[in-house]
């Protein structure tokens, strides 16, 4: 009888630690996946930068642009 307790207590721990290794094979790969969709996200911000500073170089250049043509028409005197 205490035989088959060991037994089954031995099958019992089998399986806790055979559930529990998938668990940790889950895991890690979830916090590969994780890493890589924080890298994704940091790719992401760093694009937005880039655009950000490409839209005010394109402002400046567009308010200079305004201006030049201000001080064109005052010349002419075709302003309003």
């Amino acid at each position: 009888m205490t035989e088959n307790v060991e037994n089954l207590i031995f099958e019992h721990l089998n399986r806790f630690q055979s559930t529990l290794e998938r668990v940790e094979r889950k895991q890690d790969e979830m916090a590969r996946r994780l890493a890589n969709l924080e890298g994704s996200v940091a790719s992401i911000m760093q694009h937005l930068a880039n655009l950000s500073a490409a839209d005010a170089a394109q402002q400046i250049a567009i308010d200079n642009i305004s201006m030049r043509l201000d001080r064109i028409e005052r010349r002419l005197e075709l302003a309003d």
